[in-house]
């Protein structure tokens, strides 16, 4: 069993932190002070301050690291090599709506590359954390990504635009092509989850569109230290949130059917709408 570094310690600390700040206002959901940022893009009290915790702690044991937050934005450091990227509440939405499956992610750059990362799932009291070359964990369970060759025996992940996000005929054609590829489709809500469930080989593959940073980096190196893959979609950086995860043999076969390479036509679905 791998031991997490000091400093991945030191992120696991905040994350359960926050989470366990998270779980007290989860259990008050309905008297929560709530402000819109955008048509179902909600910021709540318990968003605000799960981040206060984690910059808190990472502040006062990595004095001088940079940050980028969903919430406070960039923050600039005296140490210029490292960065914090940290969502404090990953599924807010489903927060909102008494809905139990949410996350809190952090990821650790290094001179521009991803280092470490940690999901914390309070819900479930599920602690997910890799470190590069050190491998993908869940706990101190080493994780490997899904075994599955074929998209007909996979069952993968998404996320849908939501009200007033634009995307959503595109997302339309893409999961009309999917439908017919893969065993099932599924939407949860919290792209940190979905990345992390990847990585432990619960979901085969996942794809979405338009996330940042903070949604993706900590899952990203989880996937890819558990076995998995993260590539672009139509020739972009992953990182500018246009991406597909899977094992190596799905990850191409996924990203040929989304951008639509496969010779077989995609089903037409007029009935489905954006939700």
């Amino acid at each position: 069993m791998s031991r997490p570094s000091p400093t991945v310690s030191v992120m696991m600390d905040a994350a359960r932190a926050a989470g366990r700040r998270l779980i007290r206002d989860f259990g008050e959901v309905e008297n929560l002070q709530v402000s819109r940022k955008g048509p179902a893009d909600f910021v709540s009290a318990a968003d605000k301050k799960a981040e206060e915790i984690i910059l808190k702690s990472l502040q006062k044991t990595r004095p001088g690291y940079g940050y980028l937050m969903e919430e406070a934005g960039e923050i600039v450091g005296s140490d210029k090599t490292h960065r914090f990227v940290v969502d404090p509440l990953d599924g807010t939405l489903n927060f909102l709506h008494g809905i139990p499956h949410f996350a809190v992610s952090i990821a650790l750059e290094r001179e521009g590359k991803l280092r470490a990362g940690v999901i914390f799932d309070p819900m479930r009291n599920e602690t997910f954390w890799a470190e590069d070359g050190e491998g993908a964990w869940l706990d101190n369970k080493r994780l490997r990504v899904s075994a599955r060759r074929k998209l007909n025996d996979a069952v993968v992940t998404t996320g849908i635009p939501q009200l007033g996000v634009n995307g959503g005929e595109l997302f339309l054609d893409e999961l009309a092509r999917v439908r017919q590829e893969v065993a099932a489709v599924r939407r949860f809500g919290s792209a940190a989850l979905d990345l992390a469930w990847v990585a432990a080989g619960r979901f085969d593959g996942f794809w979405e569109r338009r996330l940042s940073p903070w949604d993706i980096a900590a899952g990203f190196l989880l996937v890819q230290e558990a076995g998995g893959v993260v590539a672009g979609l139509n020739k972009s950086v992953p990182m500018k949130g246009d991406f597909v995860a899977a094992n190596t043999s799905l990850a191409p076969k996924l990203a040929e059917v989304i951008e639509g390479k496969l010779r077989k036509p995609a089903a037409t679905h007029p009935k489905l709408r954006p939700v």
